[in-house]
């Protein structure tokens, strides 16, 4: 396994531990029901590129466009495109699945 997935796997750990324990607070629960997919969008785009071993820099290269787009892509603060989204899947040796779960 590469330094990158390493350390993303690091960075998800921590971040799985600050969202178990910010969970707590009522105020970050309802925020985060309310932005739900947007959360989870972001979390499926930065575990893709970590499950493949890229930096956001190696991510962007393959897509071809800037690490800056990744960066705000992963941030949430841009809404991926299907087609985006199709080509992160691509660069990352992945599959892109959107399905509707019952409420």
């Amino acid at each position: 396994m590469g330094t990158a997935t390493r350390q993303g796997d690091d960075d998800m750990s921590k971040i799985a531990d600050l969202h178990k324990e910010w969970s707590q607070d009522p105020e970050y629960r309802e925020a985060y029901d309310r932005l739900g997919a947007d959360f989870e969008i972001t979390r499926a785009l930065v575990e893709a590129r970590t499950g493949a071993g890229f930096t956001q820099a190696e991510l962007a290269d393959r897509m071809e466009m800037t690490q800056s787009v990744v960066a705000r892509l992963e941030s949430g603060r841009v809404h991926p495109s299907t087609r985006t989204l199709e080509k992160i899947a691509r660069a990352t040796g992945t599959r892109l699945r959107i399905i509707f779960d019952p409420a």
